[in-house]
């Protein structure tokens, strides 16, 4: 099954507050640079069947270098009889805001949005290899990503101002044993299913510190700068 939602109203409140920002002194060299990467989102639900193929996909690039493959369990399929326990609004909330930019009438699963700049069904694996092709990798502004922290080099801004994202996630497969809804009966595994999202702040083009609770056992810790309003990711680090 692949279907499009209408738009919904529902929108999450993110705070600000976890996070402290500092503006950084001058424009002084950091002593490291994230490797460029290239940001993968797939937006799925365990009560999707045409998502088991589109999970395995993300399975297999988040074993290749330089790509940052992150699953994103949506809710909007819950009601088919399976409630995908990964899923949350705020993963529906940032896929719709997707979709106008992406030039799509709704959302829809299996989706893979590379770099927040294209899209592609998320089980034609041909298709998605051509649009990480096609995208490339993301290297400016330099990131300093620590355990608690993140520094921003100093950069363009396109606007004026880009968001920033914490993104905690497991890196782990997970086997997930479906008990009703299309895929009933079926075990499905994941990979670095996102556990949380979190906008801390906003970059201006000057470089900045942001500082950030420690992440949970067991997870990794990544982060996105993008433009606002479901606009391209600039540049992105994990742990």
């Amino acid at each position: 099954m692949m279907g499009i939602q209408p738009k919904r109203s529902h929108m999450v409140s993110i705070a600000l507050t976890a996070a402290t920002v500092m503006l950084g002194a001058g424009g002084g060299a950091y002593a490291d640079t994230s490797r460029p990467l290239t940001v993968v989102e797939l937006f799925t639900s365990q009560g999707c069947s045409s998502c088991p193929p589109a999970n395995a996909n993300l399975i297999e690039l988040s074993k290749r270098p330089g790509i940052l493959a992150l699953s994103f369990g949506v809710t909007y399929w819950d009601r088919l009889g399976w409630k995908d326990i990964f899923a949350k609004p705020e993963y529906t909330d940032r896929q719709e805001v997707y979709e106008t930019p992406l030039g799509r009438d709704g959302p829809f699963t299996p989706q893979m949005v590379v770099n927040g700049r294209a899209d592609v069904v998320g089980n034609r694996i041909s298709e998605v290899d051509q649009l990480i092709k096609t995208q490339g990798t993301l290297s400016a502004p330099r990131l300093d990503l620590k355990s608690h922290s993140l520094t921003i080099g100093e950069g363009k801004a396109p606007g004026g101002n880009a968001d920033i994202w914490l993104v905690t996630y497991n890196d782990q497969t997970v086997n997930v044993p479906v008990r009703s809804g299309e895929n009933s009966g079926h075990t499905l595994p994941h990979k670095n299913v996102v556990h949380s999202l979190t906008k801390v702040g906003s970059w201006s083009g000057k470089p900045q510190t942001v500082t950030f609770p420690a992440t949970k056992p067991g997870l990794r810790t990544a982060v996105l700068i993008q433009t606002p309003n479901g606009g391209p990711i600039l540049a992105a680090a994990t742990e």
